[in-house]
Order: C-alpha cells, then sequence, then structure tokens
C-alpha cells in the first residue's frame, strides 16, 4: 500500500510540476508577444523597459534575452545587441540563431571574416537552417568582392578583374541596396525567434 501511495504522490507531484511548466510557458509566450508588440508599433523604448524587467526576475531566460537583442539591433544600439548575442552563445552554445544574428550584425558593418565564422558555426549547430546558408551565402559573395578588389590593387592591369568586381556588385545589390554599387555591403537576415 505504500508503494501506491507513493506513485499516487508521485503521479500528482508530476500533473502539478508539467501544470506549473506550462502556466509559466503561457505567461512567457505574452511576455514575448508584448515586447515584439511594442517593438513593432514603434515603441522600442518600452518594449525594452518590458523585456529588462521580466529579465530583472529570470535573467537567464534565452528567449527573452534573444529578443531584446533583436530590438536592441532594429533600434541602432548593435553593440549592445553583439554583446548580448556573445553572451547566450556562451549561456547556450547549441543554439543556432544567436550565431546567424552575431553574424548579421558582423556582416552590417563589414566585418565579413567574422560574420563568415559566426554563420558556419550557426550551421554547424543547425545544419538545416535556411536563413543563415542563405547569409552565409551573401558573406562568400562580400569576401570576394573584397579579394577581387585588392587584387585589382596588387595588378590593376589585369583586365578581367573589373568584370568579376562588377559581377559581385550585381550579386550584392538585391542584398544591399542600389547604394551597394559603391561600397557594398551585406544586409544579412536575422531571426526574430529562437527555435528550440
Amino acid at each position: 500500500m505504500h508503494l501506491r501511495a507513493l506513485a499516487a504522490f508521485n503521479a500528482l507531484l508530476c500533473s502539478l510540476l508539467l501544470a506549473f511548466a506550462g502556466a509559466a510557458h503561457a505567461a512567457l509566450a505574452e511576455e514575448l508577444s508584448e515586447v515584439t508588440r511594442l517593438h513593432h508599433a514603434g515603441q522600442s523604448a518600452a518594449a525594452l523597459e518590458l523585456a529588462d524587467k521580466y529579465l530583472a526576475g529570470k535573467p537567464k531566460e534565452a528567449q527573452m534575452r534573444f529578443l531584446k537583442s533583436v530590438v536592441l539591433a532594429d533600434t541602432g544600439r548593435g553593440g549592445e545587441s553583439a554583446a548580448l548575442l556573445q553572451q547566450l552563445t556562451q549561456d547556450y552554445p547549441e543554439l543556432a540563431e544567436p550565431h546567424n544574428n552575431l553574424a548579421a550584425l558582423y556582416a552590417a558593418s563589414g566585418e565579413y571574416a567574422k560574420a563568415r565564422a559566426e554563420l558556419e558555426e550557426s550551421l554547424r549547430l543547425s545544419p538545416g537552417y535556411a536563413t543563415a546558408q542563405e547569409n552565409l551565402g551573401d558573406v562568400y559573395v562580400m569576401l570576394a568582392g573584397q579579394a577581387y578588389a585588392r587584387a585589382l590593387r596588387l595588378e590593376p592591369g589585369n583586365s578581367g578583374l573589373p568584370r568579376k568586381l562588377e559581377l559581385v556588385r550585381q550579386l550584392a545589390a538585391p542584398v544591399a541596396g542600389k547604394a551597394a554599387a559603391s561600397a557594398p555591403a551585406v544586409a544579412a537576415r536575422a531571426s526574430s525567434t529562437l527555435k528550440r
């Protein structure tokens, strides 16, 4: 009889823990939704305030930290976003999305070698991550452009290099916009949510 009572107690305890976990997950989902809504409504300061309030009680919560990094990046605070993403890669080394978004920040600032390394790590963690794969292709285009430009400086008479540079610029134009014609810059796509 004692074993049955213990089994019943364990079953009840498991049910309560699952209910609590479900409620906690629902509360997090509501908070994430509200931060996203505020940010998309142009109230990014309020979104960051709400994210900080939530993180004050749960400082290691990955999804809210990730969303906060997205809001920071979108509001021109790339340095703060990068620091938050770097910490996420340390705390949650199994997540691919922080590496992708860190790569997007590096690419936006012209640090293509760093962007490539982050994207390769993202794809190592999640080989089917299409956004990271596309971003890696864009970064390779930008690296090719840099290599061709260096080669042209070293050998100005090489008649094939200007054509290659023009092709790279044409490839980069849809990615970076029309301003890419003079100084290409990749606009790698950032993820807005974590997949778990």
